[in-house]
């Protein structure tokens, strides 16, 4: 799927909700980013342990990915199951084959 095909809000959201989908996607492709960035430099890091500068973005990238996950889950609902929430969330979202999109 194309960047362009995403971004196209096939959630079948009316027109003022669409803002709020697009900006769903882009946390999401935001966290997708984050988590590829700290993989890799923790992959770097086993063989240049000494590099201040790997060692310091990936603490940066940790950080900002562990607020944007909050920020996402506290307005989206969980990620993953270990998410804690004052309630079961799973339910509340259609499925994709009731949305038709899947």
């Amino acid at each position: 799927m194309s960047v362009e095909e995403n971004r196209n809000c096939k959630c079948e959201c009316e027109q003022d909700n669409k803002v709020n989908c697009d900006l769903r996607r882009e946390m999401i492709q935001e966290i997708r980013c984050l988590e590829f960035a700290i993989t890799e430099l923790a992959l770097y890091l086993d063989t240049h342990s000494e590099d201040e500068k790997a060692l310091c973005l990936h603490r940066k990238y940790c950080k900002k990915l562990k607020e944007l996950k909050d920020k996402y889950q506290k307005v989206y609902g969980p990620l993953t199951i270990n998410f804690p929430c004052n309630k079961w969330r799973w339910i509340e979202m259609p499925w994709p084959w009731e949305r038709g999109n899947y």
